[in-house]
């Protein structure tokens, strides 16, 4: 059995604060980070709205203050009030280094910590949202200012963290660059999600497991199943997820009912056990639009040791390369990604070598512990700054 390092004397006791905008959004993806931060021995601050994963947090070490800032909300007004109370916070934490993520978290943040004075920063974009997803020429005038806007809340200190190579470019910045850390996603723990056998085919089973959002492509999985299933291929679809209320991109629950009554198709809501789902399905699907940083769905069934079929944009391609780990269509393509099932619903050998490949992709750089030393190595480069 593996030990964690000892903590850094020269770190202990200097004060991390996360800047997060839902608390159940920190906990489903950054209890590594937290992680990482106490095995360095730093003082951790977690400032996020919360609702009902405090005591997920406080049980790994972490102090958890509310923060009531709007995630959806873009309102200048509603976005300098949560700045100003986020300034004041970081006062009476006395804050040595702030991580914000995501980009409300990141505007809000970063001008908080100007206002607090706090010069050490990083800066962590897990997906562009709808910014990534759309190529119109408001998505890009957007994505031109939402560059100006975090550029212009850099310190000489400030570091960058992302998911992907691609989002560092929509920020003008070099994936090379050394205030630039990549990192594999959240993290996955490998001894937590391990293969189990295939099911037996046919048919083939898939699963979709994410928010049930637009974005997430859920529309284009069901038209490509409803296809494949036309042209005689045995293939099932099966939907895990909640629709996200606090979303505009939120898939009615009447949509997600009425294509349940479909033949091969099932939504059977949000689910707790990530490992059962895997253990009754053969591929892993996210048809996603784009705006992802790295999906954790795809490294859950990658880990598991699924096929997965996914799309060409950022994060997605991260993962998974087409041919080895799986399959990869253009995005908003139903019509590929039947091909795509058909193709693989006759290929059960290919299918279990495509699964067999997504766990040794996941080994080479995708577990927590691989993630907590980047982000570790990179907490010490910012205080020793």
């Amino acid at each position: 059995m593996t030990h964690p390092p000892a903590a850094s004397p020269a770190l202990h006791g200097r004060k991390l604060v996360f800047v997060v905008t839902e608390d159940w959004f920190f906990v489903s993806h950054f209890l590594p980070m937290l992680r990482a931060a106490k095995e360095l021995g730093l003082d951790v601050t977690v400032v996020t709205r919360v609702r009902a994963h405090r005591d997920a947090i406080e049980a790994l070490g972490g102090k958890v203050v509310p923060l009531d800032a709007e995630r959806r909300s873009l309102n200048p007004m509603s976005a300098g009030y949560a700045a100003g109370q986020l300034a004041a916070i970081l006062k009476a934490e006395k804050a040595d280094l702030v991580h914000c993520i995501a980009l409300r978290s990141i505007l809000i943040g970063g001008t908080a910590a100007s206002m607090a004075g706090i010069g050490r920063r990083v800066y962590a974009l897990t997906g562009l949202g709808f910014l990534g997803a759309r190529t119109d020429m408001v998505a890009r005038m957007a994505r031109k200012a939402v560059r100006l806007l975090v550029r212009g809340l850099q310190t000489k200190e400030t570091r960058y963290l992302f998911e992907n190579a691609d989002d560092p470019r929509l920020l003008g910045l070099d994936p090379a660059d050394p205030r630039v850390t990549l990192v594999g996603g959240a993290g996955i723990d490998p001894d937590a999600l391990a293969p189990a056998p295939l099911p037996a085919q046919p048919p083939l089973k898939v699963a979709l497991v994410a928010r049930m959002l637009w974005s997430k492509g859920v529309d284009l999985a069901v038209e490509a199943v409803r296809t494949a299933r036309a042209r005689g291929a045995a293939v099932e679809l099966s939907l895990y997820g909640a629709p996200d209320p606090s979303n505009p991109k939120a898939i009615p629950e009447a949509t997600l009912k009425a294509w349940s009554a479909e033949p091969g198709i099932a939504w059977h809501g949000p689910t707790r056990d990530v490992a059962g789902v895997w253990r009754e399905h053969h591929v892993a699907c996210l048809p996603s639009r784009g705006g992802e940083g790295l999906p954790r769905t795809l490294l859950e069934a990658a880990a598991c040791g699924r096929a997965i079929v996914t799309t060409d944009v950022p994060g997605c391609r991260t993962l998974v390369r087409d041919g080895i780990e799986g399959r990869i269509v253009p995005p908003g393509d139903a019509g590929q990604l039947a091909e795509a099932l058909v193709s693989l619903s006759g290929q059960p050998d290919i299918v279990a070598r495509m699964g067999q490949a997504a766990r040794a992709r996941v080994l080479d750089g995708f577990t927590e512990r691989q993630v907590m030393d980047a982000v570790k190595q990179l907490y010490r480069e910012v205080l020793a700054a």
